[in-house]
Parts: C-alpha cells; structure tokens; sequence
C-alpha cells in the first residue's frame, strides 16, 4: 500500500523536500532508523534537536534489537514502550510523574511548565514531592531518584508530542 512506500523513501533518507527531515543530518539517521510507523517519525522529530541529539543513536540502536532496553522501574514501562526506554516527550514525564510520583495531572502540569521554563527551584520543590509520593507507593529511593534524574536531563531540553506530531 501507498504507506510502505512512504516508508521506503525515509529508509533511503529520501527527505530532501520534507519539512523536519530534509537535512543531511536527519536523512543519515533516517537511513539508520528505517522508521517503521508513524511513531518513530514523531520521535525523530523531537530527538532532533540540540539536547536529545545525544539519544538518537540508542533509540535507534534498541530499535532494531542492539542495545538492550533499560526501565529504571517496570512500572513505567508502558510510558516508555513506544520509545524504547528513552524520556522524548513532556507527556511522558507528567505519567511517570502521576504514576510513580503520585502526583495529580495538575501536579504533573506544574512539572512540566518548570521543565520548559527552566526553573530550577520548582524542579527541586517538585523532586521532593516526586521522592515521598513515590515512597508512599513503597518505590525504592534508589529507583526514584534514578528515575527523576531522567526527568532532570530531559528538562533541559524537553520537547512536547504535540508539537513533534504537528512537525
């Protein structure tokens, strides 16, 4: 059908006119990805950037089986299934963060509004709510703090699903 051959062209990193994925740059990944579905062209559009570059190679690399997926915790496995264990999308911190965090969506959007504008203090007030409501839910420190340190790293250069989609 018309999609496989849709997807042939971004396995051959045949994007010179695509917006988002014309650069040589993304075409040499496209060419490494052989993107697979909708999903993995989403993701490539929010790893693309300074920041989440650094991610690209192992979301590729776990892709196709090279390296092995990573959950610091199985309860969160389901948020991170579609991008193989990497943080690319704000949505994903606010479930991990409602999930293992216990916090509300509002809660969660408090979060994500700090990550996106970079400020520190709120990140480190919503930390210690991350760490409690976590251990009411009998997590493991270790684990927690592991798992907020993703969400750390991600905030520097957080980028919404929405907004990778609508690329």
């Amino acid at each position: 059908d018309g999609d496989d051959d849709t997807y042939k062209l971004f396995h051959g990193g045949e994007t010179t006119d695509v917006f988002q994925f014309e650069s040589q740059g993304m075409q040499d990944y496209l060419r490494k990805l052989k993107p697979t579905c909708i999903e993995d062209l989403i993701a490539m559009t929010a790893l693309y950037r300074p920041g989440p570059m650094q991610n690209i190679d192992s979301f590729i690399h776990r892709k196709h089986g090279k390296e092995k997926i990573n959950y610091p915790n199985p309860m969160l496995k389901e948020i991170w299934d579609v991008t193989y264990g990497i943080i690319v999308y704000q949505e994903q911190v606010m479930r991990i963060a409602q999930k293992m965090g216990g916090f509300s969506l509002g809660q969660a959007d408090i979060l994500r509004k700090a990550m996106g504008k970079k400020q520190a203090s709120q990140m480190e007030k919503m930390k210690a709510k991350f760490l409690e409501g976590a251990a009411e839910q009998d997590i493991k420190r270790k684990s927690a703090e592991e798992v907020y340190a993703l969400i750390e790293k991600f905030a520097q250069y957080g980028f919404n699903k929405a907004h990778a989609t609508v690329y």
